[in-house]
């Protein structure tokens, strides 16, 4: 008798005219909507959290974040790197934002300890350090998007959950599809007049739809990063080689990736030696000869010459794009100013354009804000869906019984 009710509650009888295509799609998206529920909601609902961990921060540290714009001219790297040799502190890179009332972010070293603060732009103030009180609570969201905070376990649990979500994404897809084309207008709408299953079912139905690529784009991206087989998928997709084939195709070719980083390497070690005594050029000069290579305003990351690497690496973010969305260039420099490589995004191949912004793809930070909002919308719409799924389901099946 109870295999009996289970039965009715868990397979529908297929109706008129319904395909059997469809029939066993929307079979499909029941189980395995309810086998992968509760682990899409802790998913979509922790990454609706973290999306936000940069905007959260800079408000938790608005006071040394932001500054008052001046009319003043603001300061340059160089009388930065002065203002802290005058207080025995060693300069190793400076961030400077486009923004005028955002503040200089800094890293310094004294008595090889590392520090880094925000630094006013136009008084060359070191503000201090960003509170980081919140990190913690960050870490503990981002363990339970990535693995339920279960270690390895976790990570496979939420990956096989994610597979699911892909295709209850395309069964969805399918059971969406209108019968008839005057059923479209209704199909792409939320009656907020009707009774709440009727809303229930919409947001389930229509919410589901609008989110559809986008939460398919979230679930790929995060698969990518958890397994293997999936980064290697997309890598050849985009024109890369395989994963495993990587080792033998560079051992086969001089003008390799690995050869080039390795002349790279070696080049880097050379400089070390015979410019160990050569003056430092000034940080104007080598800010000067990158904007005549990246001839364009951005966010600007400046890393000077250190143990482990004896060159200038200059990086601007190029938000010069149709969507704005935020791609880095890089040059480098070695200590006396002359120009050593230049690599930029739109230069890589398609593969590496992807593997260089797999993460802010994946958290939405590739076009800032907007994208960040957007992001928290289409996560939440992803967390709402398991539940008006099974209010719709519980309610069909209380009616069957």
């Amino acid at each position: 008798m109870k295999q009996s009710k289970l039965k009715k509650i868990l397979v529908r009888k297929r109706t008129k005219n319904e395909s059997l295509f469809k029939y066993i799609m929307g079979l499909l998206h029941l189980w395995l909507g309810l086998l992968s529920a509760i682990v899409i909601i802790v998913v979509c609902l922790s990454g609706c959290v973290y999306v936000f961990k940069n905007q959260i921060t800079d408000v938790l540290n608005r006071k040394i974040v932001f500054v008052k714009e001046q009319s003043v001219a603001r300061k340059t790297p160089e009388e930065i790197q002065k203002t802290l040799a005058n207080e025995n502190k060693t300069l190793n890179s400076i961030l400077i934002p486009v923004e005028k009332d955002r503040s200089y972010v800094v890293s310094y070293s004294q008595n090889n300890t590392d520090s880094a603060g925000y630094f006013n732009p136009y008084s060359g103030e070191n503000l201090g350090m960003a509170d980081v009180s919140m990190n913690r609570f960050f870490e503990i969201i981002l363990d339970i998007h990535r693995n339920l905070m279960m270690g390895n376990v976790g990570r496979q649990i939420n990956g096989a959950a994610i597979l699911i979500f892909c295709l209850l994404l395309f069964s969805g897809f399918i059971l969406w599809i209108p019968k008839k084309l005057k059923h479209l207008k209704q199909a792409l709408t939320v009656k907020w007049s009707g009774k709440f299953q009727r809303i229930n079912y919409d947001l389930h139905n229509t919410m589901g739809f609008y989110a559809a690529l986008l939460l398919l784009f979230m679930a790929v991206t995060g698969l990518y990063i958890t397994y293997p087989w999936v980064k290697n998928a997309v890598i050849v997709s985009l024109g890369g080689d395989s994963i495993s084939n990587i080792a033998t195709t560079e051992s086969a070719k001089e003008d390799d990736a690995f050869g080039a980083i390795f002349k790279d390497m070696v080049n880097r070690q050379k400089e070390k030696t015979t410019l160990k005594d050569e003056k430092l050029v000034s940080i104007t000069e080598i800010l000067a000869s990158a904007n005549k290579i990246l001839p364009y305003q951005a966010v600007t990351t400046i890393e000077l010459p250190n143990k482990e690497n004896p060159r200038f690496v200059v990086t601007k973010i190029n938000t010069d794009n149709f969507l704005g969305a935020m791609l880095p260039d890089q040059i480098t420099f070695d200590k006396t100013g002359n120009f050593k490589s230049k690599e930029l995004f739109w230069e890589k191949p398609l593969n590496k354009q992807f593997t260089s912004l797999a993460k802010p793809l994946h958290t939405g930070e590739i076009l800032g804000l907007k994208s960040v909002i957007l992001y928290f919308i289409i996560c939440f719409i992803g967390f709402s869906l398991p539940i008006t799924g099974f209010i719709f389901w519980f309610n069909r099946a209380r009616k069957a019984k």
